[in-house]
């Protein structure tokens, strides 16, 4: 396997991959703190891969009642992320990449001062912004029609995470997407997955098979996960939605989560950060026609 890689994209943005991890990254503010900021993150790149593959055994274990004893920060941030939502099955791995996205952020802000900053690790985000500043970001339902069908409003720092059985990893639902906001990416990553899980329902059009039939070394390991949703009567899209709503909710009331976005086949649902939670004003979640 190659070492870390270095580019800037066209439009100035960061691009930093080696091997699955793939990073694009912006900044905004004064032109040398950017430059210093985008070289904090390259410095930090260099070991992020190493240090999660030294740990896989643990990270693919699903969390039981002991805490797992993770050494890496990179680690230390997936098990924090998923240790609260453990009454359902989860491994750390739910949260690998909100976890990279925060401790890049982190390494950038560290000493530097931003007007805002993101590093967005294949879809899962973690975004910084100034008092006073705000960030937009749009969603898309389906992945292979990049084009947004909501918008979101940022004005703190924050995580973005989406799951789905269209993404690069396997989900045991049937969303198209679930969109998640939370105090960060990590966080985020975790609840996306659990909460595109509860996006489901029964049905013939709907194929599943062994996640370890797809990929021998899954932390799923035979559990059978979505490979294929036909299309589905409007009731049954529905309820399915309805499920991965009141999933959001019970996440949203443990104060895991600020507010969830979820799309399948042409409907949507959105779950608004809770008032009475302080969260009222994190966003401005403004949803097209999916």
């Amino acid at each position: 396997m190659t070492g870390p890689v270095r580019a800037w994209l066209p439009d100035g943005r960061l691009h930093l991959q080696h091997g699955p991890i793939d990073l694009v990254i912006e900044a905004r503010g004064a032109a040398h703190e950017i430059e210093r900021a985008q070289d904090q993150a390259w410095h930090r790149f260099q070991d992020v891969l190493e240090s999660l593959v030294a740990e896989l055994p643990l990270l693919r274990t699903p969390i039981g009642h002991a805490y797992p004893l993770a050494r890496g920060p990179v680690a230390r941030r997936m098990v924090a992320a998923c240790w609260p939502l453990r009454a359902q099955f989860i491994t750390p791995m739910a949260a690998v990449a909100g976890s990279v996205a925060d401790e890049m952020l982190a390494a950038m802000l560290a000493g530097r001062s931003l007007q805002s900053a993101y590093v967005n690790d294949g879809g899962d985000i973690a975004v910084w912004v100034a008092p006073g500043e705000t960030l937009d970001a749009g969603i898309v339902n389906h992945p292979g029609q990049p084009r947004p069908n909501a918008t979101l409003r940022l004005d703190r720092p924050c995580g973005l995470a989406t799951s789905g059985w269209r993404g690069r990893s396997h989900s045991l639902g049937i969303a198209d997407a679930a969109t998640v906001v939370a105090d960060n990416a990590a966080a985020a990553d975790a609840a996306a997955t659990l909460v595109a899980n509860a996006v489901n329902a029964e049905h013939p059009a709907i194929e599943r098979a062994s996640a370890r039939t797809l990929r021998h070394d899954s932390d799923l390991g035979g559990i059978a996960v979505t490979v294929a949703v036909g299309e589905l009567p409007p009731a049954c899209v529905a309820l399915a939605l309805e499920r991965g709503v009141a999933a959001a909710r019970a996440m949203q009331r443990a104060g895991l989560i600020h507010a969830a976005y979820l799309a399948l086949q042409q409907q949507c649902r959105v779950a608004s950060p809770l008032a009475e939670a302080g969260y009222d004003k994190l966003s401005a979640m403004r949803s097209a026609a999916c």
